[in-house]
């Protein structure tokens, strides 16, 4: 895969073999306060981007950074714990890991998959006329601030926990299936920052439909507070050049560019493929929404029409 693109792992085709090898890594800071919870979050976060490329991950190492002296080691194994239940449930087999000290904790994974090299999915071949679909609800960056900081509710805890601990897996295989040969994972650059690197690196462009987008509820009216991600800031900066917001105003661009943790699939399919993808991914129970289309224009540049509606 071209660094140059950012695709979402190194994928090395094994010689003699009739598979290839994906590689990633991943690993943060606790963005929820249950450590069990983290655990799977970080978990389904790290596989996600073996999901993105086509391919199935099969094992996997723990990364670990603890303040020894400061958090009980009892919290770790409530981390870990989390970070085995979702990997069962990806029929991934963990073989170890490393910890170190360090003052703050963080937690993730070192992730092998295997993939058919023929039928790799890459963020750089988006074309004009494909359909752009997403698979899971954005706003988990607004959410997890809001959590941190007590502002959030019970049922906006809950489902962000839900949504960051999906494994994108079934996406995937709809994906894989339908034959779409472009997609990435939205994760810390937010849907526009990886769909713009994606666009750049195809020599396309976008028009995003904001009144398709998903959103996890109350995530408009938290950024009309202000409660907002440093990361989602960084993230609007990043894409400003390359976005023409249209009639949003300030706080629907943040949320548009909210910064995501194990967010969905974005994926790109030609417009000939997009009903198996919508039957695969029905099929499956993934709830996903078509947001917009690939077309013409500046490479990497995106332009979004409509209005977020507050709820």
């Amino acid at each position: 895969m071209s660094p140059a693109h950012g695709d979402d792992a190194a994928v090395y085709r094994v010689p003699g073999s009739p598979m290839a090898l994906v590689q990633t890594v991943d690993f943060f800071t606790p963005i929820v306060n249950e450590p069990y919870d983290w655990g799977r979050i970080a978990a389904a976060n790290a596989f996600s981007d073996v999901y993105a490329m086509g391919g199935r991950p099969v094992t996997a190492l723990n990364l670990v950074a603890w303040p020894v002296k400061e958090l009980s080691l009892d919290l770790l194994a409530e981390v870990l714990e989390g970070g085995a239940a979702v990997a069962m449930l990806a029929g991934v087999a963990i073989l170890g890991g490393h910890s170190i000290h360090d003052p703050e904790p963080k937690y993730g994974r070192a992730v092998t998959g295997l993939v058919d090299p023929d039928r790799i999915v890459r963020n750089d071949a988006m074309r004009p006329g494909d359909r752009l679909f997403l698979t899971k609800p954005l706003g988990t960056g607004i959410i997890s601030t809001a959590i941190k900081g007590g502002k959030a509710t019970d049922e906006q805890l809950r489902l962000a926990v839900e949504t960051m601990t999906a494994l994108n897996a079934s996406a995937a295989e709809a994906m894989v299936e339908a034959g779409a040969i472009s997609a990435t994972d939205v994760t810390g650059f937010g849907l526009l920052g990886h769909l713009h690197i994606a666009l750049e690196g195809s020599d396309a462009a976008a028009t995003i439909h904001v009144d398709a987008l998903p959103f996890l509820p109350g995530v408009l009216e938290l950024a009309q507070r202000g409660v907002v991600p440093s990361g989602t800031r960084e993230n609007h900066s990043f894409v400003e050049p390359y976005v023409d917001w249209g009639e949003l105003d300030e706080a629907e661009q943040l949320a548009v560019a909210d910064a995501q943790t194990s967010g969905g699939l974005l994926i790109a399919i030609d417009e000939g493929r997009a009903e198996d993808l919508r039957r695969g991914l029905g099929e499956r129970g993934v709830e996903a929404a078509e947001i917009g289309a690939v077309g013409d224009g500046v490479p990497g540049t995106i332009r979004l029409s409509g209005r977020l509606m507050s709820e």
